[in-house]
Protein backbone atom coordinates (compact mmCIF):
# COMPACT_ATOMS: atom_id res chain seq x y z
CA UNK A 1 0.00 0.00 0.00
CA UNK A 2 1.18 3.61 -0.55
CA UNK A 3 1.42 5.23 2.54
CA UNK A 4 1.35 9.32 2.97
CA UNK A 5 3.88 10.39 5.54
CA UNK A 6 2.71 13.78 5.39
CA UNK A 7 -0.34 13.53 7.49
CA UNK A 8 0.25 14.77 10.75
CA UNK A 9 -0.88 12.80 13.22
CA UNK A 10 -1.57 14.61 16.79
CA UNK A 11 0.12 13.14 19.71
CA UNK A 12 -0.63 15.23 22.08
CA UNK A 13 -2.47 13.27 24.88
CA UNK A 14 -1.07 9.63 23.97
CA UNK A 15 1.58 10.25 26.74
CA UNK A 16 4.28 11.10 23.78
CA UNK A 17 7.49 12.03 25.40
CA UNK A 18 8.20 14.61 23.04
CA UNK A 19 4.61 15.98 22.50
CA UNK A 20 3.55 15.31 26.73
CA UNK A 21 6.50 15.15 28.45
CA UNK A 22 6.93 19.15 28.60
CA UNK A 23 7.53 19.33 32.31
CA UNK A 24 9.64 16.76 32.73
CA UNK A 25 12.04 17.95 29.77
CA UNK A 26 11.65 21.32 31.07
CA UNK A 27 13.12 19.77 34.57
CA UNK A 28 15.71 17.51 32.92
CA UNK A 29 17.44 20.87 31.39
CA UNK A 30 16.87 20.27 27.73
CA UNK A 31 14.70 23.64 27.45
CA UNK A 32 13.20 26.30 29.46
CA UNK A 33 10.47 27.15 27.43
CA UNK A 34 7.82 23.95 26.23
CA UNK A 35 4.04 25.34 25.87
CA UNK A 36 1.10 24.09 22.80
CA UNK A 37 3.54 25.76 20.28
CA UNK A 38 6.82 24.58 21.11
CA UNK A 39 7.70 22.09 18.07
CA UNK A 40 9.71 19.11 19.62
CA UNK A 41 12.37 17.36 17.23
CA UNK A 42 14.82 16.68 19.52
CA UNK A 43 14.26 12.91 20.32
CA UNK A 44 14.88 10.02 18.13
CA UNK A 45 11.16 8.96 17.33
CA UNK A 46 8.77 9.56 14.73
CA UNK A 47 5.94 11.27 14.29
CA UNK A 48 4.50 8.88 10.92
CA UNK A 49 2.53 6.64 11.17
CA UNK A 50 3.72 2.88 11.49
CA UNK A 51 3.22 0.09 8.69
CA UNK A 52 -0.61 -1.51 8.29
CA UNK A 53 1.01 -5.37 9.22
CA UNK A 54 1.69 -4.05 12.21
CA UNK A 55 -1.11 -2.55 13.17
CA UNK A 56 -2.81 -5.31 12.15
CA UNK A 57 -0.67 -7.87 14.09
CA UNK A 58 -1.29 -5.45 17.23
CA UNK A 59 -5.00 -5.33 16.95
CA UNK A 60 -5.06 -9.10 16.67
CA UNK A 61 -2.85 -9.22 19.79
CA UNK A 62 -5.61 -7.11 21.37
CA UNK A 63 -8.64 -9.16 20.27
CA UNK A 64 -7.42 -12.11 22.07
CA UNK A 65 -8.04 -9.83 25.67
CA UNK A 66 -5.49 -11.49 27.58
CA UNK A 67 -1.91 -10.47 27.97
CA UNK A 68 -0.06 -12.35 30.44
CA UNK A 69 3.28 -13.74 30.27
CA UNK A 70 5.00 -14.17 27.43
CA UNK A 71 7.48 -16.01 25.73
CA UNK A 72 9.34 -16.25 22.33
CA UNK A 73 8.13 -18.56 19.23
CA UNK A 74 10.14 -20.14 16.51
CA UNK A 75 8.80 -17.45 14.46
CA UNK A 76 10.13 -14.31 16.18
CA UNK A 77 13.61 -15.63 15.67
CA UNK A 78 12.87 -16.35 12.33
CA UNK A 79 11.37 -13.37 11.29
CA UNK A 80 15.00 -11.65 12.99
CA UNK A 81 17.08 -14.56 10.89
CA UNK A 82 15.30 -13.57 7.39
CA UNK A 83 14.92 -9.97 7.84
CA UNK A 84 18.95 -10.01 8.32
CA UNK A 85 19.84 -12.37 5.68
CA UNK A 86 17.32 -10.96 3.26
CA UNK A 87 18.75 -7.31 3.85
CA UNK A 88 21.89 -7.47 4.81
CA UNK A 89 23.33 -11.22 3.60
CA UNK A 90 23.70 -11.94 7.28
CA UNK A 91 23.37 -15.33 9.21
CA UNK A 92 22.57 -15.39 12.75
CA UNK A 93 21.76 -18.48 14.60
CA UNK A 94 19.12 -18.45 16.77
CA UNK A 95 20.98 -19.02 19.66
CA UNK A 96 22.76 -16.25 19.40
CA UNK A 97 19.88 -13.82 19.69
CA UNK A 98 19.32 -12.39 23.22
CA UNK A 99 16.33 -10.46 24.05
CA UNK A 100 16.74 -7.38 26.11
CA UNK A 101 13.92 -4.28 26.79
CA UNK A 102 16.31 -1.60 25.39
CA UNK A 103 19.59 -0.59 23.13
CA UNK A 104 20.77 1.46 26.46
CA UNK A 105 19.51 -1.83 28.92
CA UNK A 106 22.05 -3.68 26.70
CA UNK A 107 25.05 -1.38 27.18
CA UNK A 108 25.10 -1.16 30.51
CA UNK A 109 24.66 -4.84 30.83
CA UNK A 110 27.69 -5.09 28.49
CA UNK A 111 29.82 -2.49 30.30
CA UNK A 112 29.10 -4.41 33.63
CA UNK A 113 29.54 -7.78 32.05
CA UNK A 114 32.71 -7.36 30.39
CA UNK A 115 34.67 -4.76 32.07
CA UNK A 116 35.86 -3.91 35.85
CA UNK A 117 35.39 -0.47 37.75
CA UNK A 118 38.61 1.82 36.41
CA UNK A 119 38.59 -0.04 32.99
CA UNK A 120 38.85 1.73 30.07
CA UNK A 121 36.34 2.19 27.30
CA UNK A 122 36.80 3.88 23.78
CA UNK A 123 33.72 5.73 22.14
CA UNK A 124 33.92 8.36 19.39
CA UNK A 125 32.64 11.57 20.42
CA UNK A 126 30.42 13.54 19.56
CA UNK A 127 28.22 10.51 20.13
CA UNK A 128 24.95 9.51 21.79
CA UNK A 129 25.28 10.66 25.47
CA UNK A 130 24.05 7.78 26.97
CA UNK A 131 27.60 5.98 25.81
CA UNK A 132 29.32 8.43 28.05
CA UNK A 133 26.50 7.81 30.81
CA UNK A 134 27.10 3.92 30.48
CA UNK A 135 30.58 4.11 31.45
CA UNK A 136 30.47 6.72 34.01
CA UNK A 137 27.58 5.70 35.86
CA UNK A 138 29.37 2.46 36.72
CA UNK A 139 33.02 3.76 37.65
CA UNK A 140 34.64 3.06 33.95
CA UNK A 141 36.40 5.72 32.37
CA UNK A 142 35.70 7.65 29.14
CA UNK A 143 38.46 6.52 26.31
CA UNK A 144 37.67 9.08 23.36
CA UNK A 145 38.78 8.62 20.09
CA UNK A 146 37.73 11.98 18.44
CA UNK A 147 35.97 11.97 15.28
CA UNK A 148 37.34 14.38 12.63
CA UNK A 149 35.46 16.75 10.41
CA UNK A 150 36.74 18.10 7.67
CA UNK A 151 35.46 21.40 6.03
CA UNK A 152 32.92 19.85 4.57
CA UNK A 153 31.54 18.39 7.90
CA UNK A 154 32.43 15.08 7.29
CA UNK A 155 33.35 12.85 9.70
CA UNK A 156 36.54 10.42 9.98
CA UNK A 157 37.97 7.99 12.26
CA UNK A 158 41.53 9.37 12.90
CA UNK A 159 43.35 5.51 13.22
CA UNK A 160 46.77 6.60 15.16
CA UNK A 161 45.12 7.97 17.78
CA UNK A 162 42.81 4.98 18.12
CA UNK A 163 45.24 2.35 18.10
CA UNK A 164 47.37 4.34 20.85
CA UNK A 165 44.13 4.15 23.00
CA UNK A 166 43.55 0.57 21.96
CA UNK A 167 47.11 -0.06 22.94
CA UNK A 168 46.62 1.51 27.24
CA UNK A 169 46.69 -1.45 29.05
CA UNK A 170 43.29 -0.06 30.62
CA UNK A 171 41.30 -0.35 27.69
CA UNK A 172 39.04 -3.20 27.60
CA UNK A 173 36.24 -2.24 25.67
CA UNK A 174 35.40 -0.35 22.31
CA UNK A 175 31.48 0.72 21.74
CA UNK A 176 31.22 1.36 18.19
CA UNK A 177 28.21 3.44 17.03
CA UNK A 178 27.35 2.96 13.17
CA UNK A 179 25.48 4.19 11.59
CA UNK A 180 26.75 6.94 13.96
CA UNK A 181 24.70 9.28 16.11
CA UNK A 182 24.91 12.04 15.63
CA UNK A 183 26.86 12.68 13.34
CA UNK A 184 25.69 10.40 10.49
CA UNK A 185 28.62 8.42 9.07
CA UNK A 186 28.03 4.74 7.57
CA UNK A 187 31.53 3.37 8.22
CA UNK A 188 32.93 1.64 5.53
CA UNK A 189 33.97 -2.23 5.53
CA UNK A 190 38.02 -0.78 5.41
CA UNK A 191 37.36 0.76 7.98
CA UNK A 192 35.51 -1.44 10.42
CA UNK A 193 37.95 -4.22 9.23
CA UNK A 194 40.93 -2.05 10.72
CA UNK A 195 38.94 -0.95 13.87
CA UNK A 196 38.61 -4.73 14.31
CA UNK A 197 42.39 -5.35 13.83
CA UNK A 198 43.21 -3.04 16.40
CA UNK A 199 41.11 -4.51 18.79
CA UNK A 200 41.41 -7.87 18.22
CA UNK A 201 45.18 -7.25 18.27
CA UNK A 202 45.18 -5.51 21.62
CA UNK A 203 42.56 -7.79 23.56
CA UNK A 204 39.93 -5.34 23.10
CA UNK A 205 35.82 -6.24 23.07
CA UNK A 206 33.78 -4.63 20.27
CA UNK A 207 30.43 -3.76 21.29
CA UNK A 208 28.54 -2.72 17.87
CA UNK A 209 25.53 -0.06 18.29
CA UNK A 210 23.84 -0.26 14.66
CA UNK A 211 20.11 -0.04 15.53
CA UNK A 212 20.14 2.69 12.92
CA UNK A 213 21.12 0.30 10.43
CA UNK A 214 18.30 0.09 8.34
CA UNK A 215 17.82 4.00 8.00
CA UNK A 216 20.54 4.68 5.03
CA UNK A 217 20.57 6.99 2.63
CA UNK A 218 19.35 5.42 -1.41
CA UNK A 219 22.99 5.65 -2.51
CA UNK A 220 24.88 4.11 0.66
CA UNK A 221 24.95 0.23 1.87
CA UNK A 222 25.04 -0.78 5.22
CA UNK A 223 27.50 -3.78 6.30
CA UNK A 224 26.97 -4.95 10.00
CA UNK A 225 30.65 -5.43 11.61
CA UNK A 226 29.86 -8.78 11.79
CA UNK A 227 29.68 -9.24 7.91
CA UNK A 228 33.23 -7.73 7.43
CA UNK A 229 34.84 -8.98 9.56
CA UNK A 230 36.39 -13.07 10.03
CA UNK A 231 36.70 -13.14 13.95
CA UNK A 232 33.22 -12.17 15.39
CA UNK A 233 34.17 -13.84 18.99
CA UNK A 234 35.27 -10.57 20.37
CA UNK A 235 32.04 -9.04 18.85
CA UNK A 236 29.03 -8.11 20.45
CA UNK A 237 26.23 -6.55 18.03
CA UNK A 238 22.70 -4.07 18.97
CA UNK A 239 19.96 -4.57 16.64
CA UNK A 240 16.43 -3.28 17.08
CA UNK A 241 12.80 -2.41 15.39
CA UNK A 242 12.15 0.64 17.47
CA UNK A 243 14.14 3.09 15.10
CA UNK A 244 13.46 1.29 11.91
CA UNK A 245 10.01 1.09 12.51
CA UNK A 246 9.26 3.67 15.00
CA UNK A 247 8.22 1.63 18.08
CA UNK A 248 10.51 2.41 21.05
CA UNK A 249 7.85 2.48 22.89
CA UNK A 250 7.42 -1.57 22.36
CA UNK A 251 10.96 -1.97 23.91
CA UNK A 252 12.39 -4.81 21.66
CA UNK A 253 16.44 -4.66 21.28
CA UNK A 254 18.12 -7.95 20.29
CA UNK A 255 21.77 -8.32 21.02
CA UNK A 256 24.11 -11.07 18.46
CA UNK A 257 26.59 -12.71 20.14
CA UNK A 258 28.08 -15.66 18.89
CA UNK A 259 31.01 -16.69 21.17
CA UNK A 260 28.64 -19.17 23.48
CA UNK A 261 31.03 -17.93 26.83
CA UNK A 262 30.10 -14.18 26.21
CA UNK A 263 26.78 -15.04 25.73
CA UNK A 264 27.06 -16.94 29.16
CA UNK A 265 27.99 -14.10 30.53
CA UNK A 266 26.04 -11.29 28.97
CA UNK A 267 23.13 -13.73 30.35
CA UNK A 268 24.20 -14.40 33.67
CA UNK A 269 24.73 -10.29 34.11
CA UNK A 270 21.34 -9.68 32.24
CA UNK A 271 19.01 -12.26 33.99
CA UNK A 272 15.75 -12.96 32.66
CA UNK A 273 13.66 -11.07 30.40
CA UNK A 274 10.32 -11.94 29.17
CA UNK A 275 8.48 -10.02 26.60
CA UNK A 276 5.41 -7.86 26.28
CA UNK A 277 3.16 -9.97 23.83
CA UNK A 278 3.00 -6.79 21.64
CA UNK A 279 6.56 -7.08 20.84
CA UNK A 280 6.58 -10.51 19.89
CA UNK A 281 3.58 -9.74 17.64
CA UNK A 282 5.29 -6.33 16.67
CA UNK A 283 8.79 -7.51 15.66
CA UNK A 284 7.32 -10.67 13.74
CA UNK A 285 5.08 -8.38 11.60
CA UNK A 286 7.66 -5.82 10.77
CA UNK A 287 10.60 -8.21 9.93
CA UNK A 288 8.39 -10.07 7.78
CA UNK A 289 5.50 -7.51 6.07
CA UNK A 290 7.22 -4.24 6.88
CA UNK A 291 9.81 -4.12 3.99
CA UNK A 292 7.67 -1.96 1.30
CA UNK A 293 7.05 0.50 4.39
CA UNK A 294 10.50 0.97 4.75
CA UNK A 295 11.59 2.11 1.51
CA UNK A 296 8.54 4.18 1.11
CA UNK A 297 9.85 5.85 4.52
CA UNK A 298 13.32 5.90 3.16
CA UNK A 299 12.47 8.15 0.15
CA UNK A 300 10.19 10.28 2.09
CA UNK A 301 13.06 10.98 4.62
CA UNK A 302 15.79 11.25 1.76
CA UNK A 303 13.35 14.13 -0.48
CA UNK A 304 12.71 15.95 3.35
CA UNK A 305 16.74 15.93 3.79
CA UNK A 306 17.30 17.19 0.18
CA UNK A 307 14.18 19.94 1.16
CA UNK A 308 16.10 20.78 4.70
CA UNK A 309 19.64 21.59 2.73
CA UNK A 310 18.27 23.49 0.09
CA UNK A 311 16.32 25.59 2.90
CA UNK A 312 19.44 25.97 4.61
CA UNK A 313 21.93 27.40 2.02
CA UNK A 314 19.18 29.82 0.73
CA UNK A 315 18.21 31.27 4.01
CA UNK A 316 20.67 30.39 6.66
CA UNK A 317 23.96 29.79 3.88
CA UNK A 318 26.04 30.48 7.40
CA UNK A 319 24.80 27.12 9.01
CA UNK A 320 26.92 24.26 7.73
CA UNK A 321 24.63 20.96 7.59
CA UNK A 322 25.03 17.72 5.00
CA UNK A 323 22.58 14.90 4.16
CA UNK A 324 24.01 11.93 6.41
CA UNK A 325 24.69 8.59 5.28
CA UNK A 326 22.23 7.07 7.44
CA UNK A 327 19.77 7.72 10.79
CA UNK A 328 17.26 10.65 10.70
CA UNK A 329 19.40 12.84 12.30
CA UNK A 330 21.22 15.87 11.23
CA UNK A 331 23.84 17.71 12.56
CA UNK A 332 23.96 21.34 11.95
CA UNK A 333 27.42 23.54 12.70
CA UNK A 334 25.97 27.01 13.57
CA UNK A 335 29.72 28.22 14.41
CA UNK A 336 29.94 30.74 11.57
CA UNK A 337 27.92 33.05 13.29
CA UNK A 338 30.14 33.93 15.66
CA UNK A 339 27.16 33.82 18.58
CA UNK A 340 28.05 31.88 21.87
CA UNK A 341 26.35 28.65 22.15
CA UNK A 342 23.68 29.69 25.18
CA UNK A 343 22.88 32.95 22.45
CA UNK A 344 22.20 30.10 19.43
CA UNK A 345 20.20 28.05 21.72
CA UNK A 346 18.27 30.86 22.91
CA UNK A 347 17.30 32.02 19.96
CA UNK A 348 15.99 28.42 18.89
CA UNK A 349 14.86 26.81 22.08
CA UNK A 350 13.12 30.41 23.23
CA UNK A 351 12.25 32.27 20.72
CA UNK A 352 11.51 30.44 17.65
CA UNK A 353 9.91 27.35 20.17
CA UNK A 354 11.48 24.80 18.36
CA UNK A 355 13.30 21.94 20.57
CA UNK A 356 16.57 20.53 19.24
CA UNK A 357 19.03 19.02 21.40
CA UNK A 358 22.24 21.33 22.50
CA UNK A 359 25.50 19.24 20.39
CA UNK A 360 27.22 20.18 24.11
CA UNK A 361 25.29 16.91 24.97
CA UNK A 362 27.88 14.50 22.76
CA UNK A 363 30.94 15.87 24.08
CA UNK A 364 33.06 18.90 23.92
CA UNK A 365 33.28 18.27 19.97
CA UNK A 366 29.71 19.36 19.46
CA UNK A 367 29.28 22.35 21.48
CA UNK A 368 28.69 24.52 18.22
CA UNK A 369 26.35 22.28 16.77
CA UNK A 370 22.66 21.35 17.17
CA UNK A 371 21.20 17.82 16.57
CA UNK A 372 17.89 17.44 14.92
CA UNK A 373 15.37 14.57 14.24
CA UNK A 374 13.95 14.52 10.73
CA UNK A 375 11.30 11.94 11.73
CA UNK A 376 8.19 13.95 11.32
CA UNK A 377 5.67 15.09 8.37
CA UNK A 378 7.32 17.69 6.00
CA UNK A 379 4.92 20.20 6.91
CA UNK A 380 6.34 20.27 10.55
CA UNK A 381 10.11 20.34 9.37
CA UNK A 382 9.15 23.31 7.33
CA UNK A 383 7.78 25.24 9.75
CA UNK A 384 10.43 24.25 12.62
CA UNK A 385 12.94 26.12 10.29
CA UNK A 386 11.72 28.83 9.04
CA UNK A 387 10.43 29.91 12.37
CA UNK A 388 14.36 29.00 13.01
CA UNK A 389 15.01 31.21 9.95
CA UNK A 390 13.43 34.15 10.88
CA UNK A 391 15.03 34.18 14.63
CA UNK A 392 18.24 34.23 12.71
CA UNK A 393 18.08 36.82 9.83
CA UNK A 394 19.79 39.71 11.43
CA UNK A 395 22.97 37.53 11.05
CA UNK A 396 22.51 36.81 7.27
Amino acid sequence: MKYNFDEIVNRRGTYSLKWDGGQLIKEIGLTERYDDETIPLFTADMDLPVPQPLIDALHKTVDHRIFGYSIFPDEYFAAIQHWFKSRHDWDIKKEEIIYSPGTVHALNIAVKAFTNPGDGIIIQRPVYPPFTAAIEANGRQVVNNQLRANSEGYYHIDFEDFEAKAKEEKTKMFILCNPHNPAGRVFTVEELRKLAAICADNGVLIVADEIHGDLIRRNQTFIPIAKAVNNVKQLITFTAINKTFNVAGLHCTNVIISDPELRKTFNREMGMHLPSPFTVSALIAVYTEGEDWLEQLKEYLDETMEWVVRFVVEKMPKVKVRIPEGTYIMWMDFSNFGLSPEEVHDRIYNKANVLLEDGKMFGEEGIDYQRICISSPRPIIKEAFERIAREFEDQI
